[in-house]
């Protein structure tokens, strides 16, 4: 187990307008409680603090350009109330977590906690053993990791992954079962549901006895008892049929079960990972899964994003893959064109699909250098250089659709996604407002105008 530090580190910053009498009381319960502080430096990393009383748009931005860098715990202070649309904006700008010191506490041991627990999370997401397999740093890839660290680390409860094919579901179990922190774990066992038959799935799950069955010349281990002190993955378990979910209930809720052929009960003790493409809660839903096995299995749930949900994933996933390859064979790097046409294609089988296409130009290529677009084949080739009406209109089509779920008019619809524009283009050029401009195709005026129109939030 990770052991608390009892003296940590984080820089702090105080937004106006704060008095100066509540800063020291904040500096003094924290110190109090053994952390040290320094003022917020000009390129913020590591761990910090943002102390405020009111949430408006100026706060947010500060908040997202600080979160890109490092992990920030929001405190907030009186005489701020806030409220729940204000707590969640703070979340979705970056903050690791917001805390209501309304009124002060009298020490800061939770603050602390909070600091050591994000300090190992971040410190393991931060590792070649987590970016090396789970490669990426989009908004949405970066919450699924630091979930799949948490739950790896300090859970040992069982975990259901979500998403379609192709999303790195088998990666994601593969982590948790490197990350369990047990002195005596014992093996991953993955069983691929999709491949098990009613005639088998007894052998398969629980071993048989010698002469248990016609065939069955020899004793055999079961899934069951080769993880036992490891980790169970069942792929696909939304494949399961119900005789089979029925088994596995009583397996899993009494952690006993008998080899075919046997009398004997045999123990077994297992950390249960499970992932399905399917939406169980539908299959509960029309009986399909048996609710109390869905609930057994789901103590926490990662959803694996669909890769045209982290598209800024898209150019370092294939850096990655390119890197599989040795010598002059896979190229170094992309063309610029490469990298538009990469960026810009539809990947119906995610990450899977892109591993491949990836695959494909690199055995196409010669003479080592980047990747040109002449290795890219002839049925692949964009008609236009033009990203095309379809094309723009399927990536605004599921903001949309959110937008008007929510009750939003038209004229709010497209002040909201100017706005997040211009959030996206100042994030992407790291702040730089003169080619964030350019990005956008605007002067570096009507950019500040825009700015300056900004709605705060209330």
């Amino acid at each position: 187990m990770h052991r608390a530090d009892a003296s940590p580190t984080a820089w702090i910053h105080f937004f106006d307008p704060l008095p100066a009498a509540v800063r020291d009381a904040v500096l003094a319960v924290l110190h109090r409680s053994g952390l040290r502080t320094m003022p917020m430096p000009a390129d913020a990393q590591d761990y910090g603090l943002m102390v405020l009383c009111a949430v408006d748009e100026r706060i947010l931005d500060a908040l997202r350009q600080a979160s890109r860098r490092a992990v920030v715990l929001v405190l907030v202070v009186a005489p701020c109330r806030l409220s729940g649309a204000e707590a969640w904006s703070l979340l979705r700008a970056g903050a690791a977590d917001v805390m209501r010191w309304v009124p002060l506490p009298d020490d800061a041991a939770q603050v602390c906690a909070r600091l050591t627990r994000l300090r190992t999370v971040q410190a393991l997401i931060d590792s070649p053993r987590v970016r090396d397999v789970l490669v990426g740093d989009s908004p949405a890839w970066r919450a699924l990791v630091r979930q799949v660290v948490e739950v790896a680390v300090f859970s040992q409860g069982p975990v259901l992954i979500t998403g379609e094919s192709g999303t790195g579901k088998e990666l994601i179990a593969r982590l948790i079962h490197d990350l369990d922190h047990r002195d005596d774990k014992g093996a991953m066992v993955i069983v691929d549901c999709t491949t098990i038959t009613p005639e088998l799935s007894g052998s398969e799950f629980f071993g048989h006895e010698r002469g248990a069955f016609t065939g069955a010349m020899n004793p055999r281990e079961g899934a069951f008892a080769l993880a036992h002190r490891g980790t169970l993955f069942l792929d696909e378990i939304g494949e399961l049929p119900p005789p089979l979910q029925a088994q596995l209930l009583r397996v899993v809720q009494e952690g006993k079960y008998k080899r075919v052929g046997s009398n004997a009960w045999q123990h077994t003790e297992f950390r249960l990972v499970s992932a399905t493409h399917r939406d169980l809660d539908a299959g509960v839903a029309d009986g399909t899964f048996r609710a109390d096995l869905y609930y057994r299995i789901a103590g926490s749930i990662c959803r694996t994003p669909r890769l045209a949900e982290r598209k800024e994933d898209v150019l370092a996933l294939a850096a990655h893959f390119q890197a599989g390859f040795e010598g002059d064979e896979g190229g170094d790097g992309f063309d610029e064109p490469v990298c538009q046409y990469l960026r810009a294609r539809d990947y119906p089988g995610n990450v899977r699909e892109l591993r491949r296409v990836v695959s494909w130009l690199c055995h196409r290529h010669a003479g080592g250098g980047p990747i040109t677009i002449g290795d890219v084949p002839e049925d692949e080739r964009p008609e236009t250089a033009e990203p095309s009406r379809d094309a723009l209109q399927g990536c605004f089509e599921r903001a949309a659709r959110d937008a008007i779920d929510l009750g939003l008019g038209l004229k709010e619809i497209g002040q909201t996604a100017t706005d997040c524009a211009i959030r996206l283009a100042i994030e992407r050029e790291q702040g730089n407002l003169h080619r964030a401009a350019q990005r956008l195709g605007v002067t570096d005026r009507a950019l500040q105008l825009r700015r300056a129109q900004q709605r705060p939030l209330h």
